[in-house]
């Protein structure tokens, strides 16, 4: 073999058509664009989807599914890969430091997924039930108090919408002052005098 014999594989490559040279060509004249009209004019593409100026299929179609804004910033994380991390305490600063997740994850849930080989402690970040049992088997513990949900996103955006998510409270516990006035007896109660003519 050497640099002289070298050729491109068969079919890797095609020769390039050129137009306009003779009719004996099979492309002369109009070059393989017909007589007239906006397709043999230069420039005169139509740009895939077009339908004349009809509504297009694409646009008839009904929309479906959406893309969740808070699954941009939003990570799962095997508890295998917790093995990872340096030192017992396990938070969003920590899974960074060891390169399980991005700078822009804000939110991160632990996944069952492999085994734990050591103790550690969970803050701030949520816990599925099977990798929470995972990790107190190995020793360690979860704290999910201050782990950001979407009830914690609504609130700091719409303060208002977390009273729907309050529980309402039973009725007997809305004990007023007023409830616990007693009513005026009968003898307390002063009728106006009458004018006898």
């Amino acid at each position: 073999m050497q640099l002289n014999n070298l050729r491109p594989a068969s079919g890797s490559t095609k020769t390039k058509k050129r137009v306009g040279r003779g009719g004996g060509s099979g492309w002369g004249k109009t070059c393989g664009t017909g007589h007239k009209g906006q397709k043999s004019r230069s420039g005169g593409k139509i740009k895939p989807g077009f339908e004349g100026g009809q509504m297009p299929l694409q646009r008839r179609l009904p929309k479906y599914g959406f893309s969740s804004r808070v699954g941009r910033n939003t990570a799962q994380i095997r508890t295998a890969e917790l093995n990872q991390v340096d030192g017992d305490i396990v938070n969003l600063e920590s899974l960074r430091n060891a390169g399980l997740i991005t700078a822009s994850v804000k939110r991160v849930k632990v996944m069952l997924s492999g085994d734990i080989t050591r103790k550690l402690t969970v803050n701030g970040i949520r816990v599925s039930k099977g990798a929470k049992e995972a990790i107190e088997d190995a020793g360690g513990k979860v704290d999910e108090t201050t782990a950001v949900g979407k009830a914690d996103a609504v609130a700091k955006k719409k303060p208002g919408k977390i009273a729907e998510v309050v529980k309402d409270v039973p009725a007997e516990a809305e004990s007023s002052e007023e409830s616990k006035v007693e009513p005026a007896s009968d003898e307390s109660k002063v009728e106006p005098a009458s004018d006898e003519s």
